[in-house]
């Protein structure tokens, strides 16, 4: 599991990204485990509020940069384009 820096502004929190470079399958359960709602689930990675982002790391989530984040997902082959995240989201 790796997870970003938290800092996207959206509706007054700031966000993080958390994503596996396993499968999508590993991102599941992990989410699961930690609490975080499948509505946090965008395709290809999960949006986590700021204050959800110790626990995650606590979890086992390691902390890598943004850069970092994506060009890990793309080498695992997960990386999905903003119209296949958007078609996704609901499973």
């Amino acid at each position: 599991m790796l997870i970003d820096e938290a800092r996207w502004w959206h509706r007054g929190r700031k966000w993080c990204h958390m994503v596996s470079d396993e499968s999508l399958d590993e991102l599941h359960d992990f989410a699961g485990r930690v609490g975080i709602p499948r509505r946090g689930f965008q395709g290809d990675h999960y949006d986590i509020p700021e204050e959800y982002r110790p626990k995650m790391i606590a979890g086992g989530a390691l902390v890598v940069e943004s850069r970092e984040l994506v060009c890990r997902l793309r080498a695992a082959g997960l990386r999905l384009s903003p119209a296949e995240r958007r078609s996704r989201q609901a499973y």
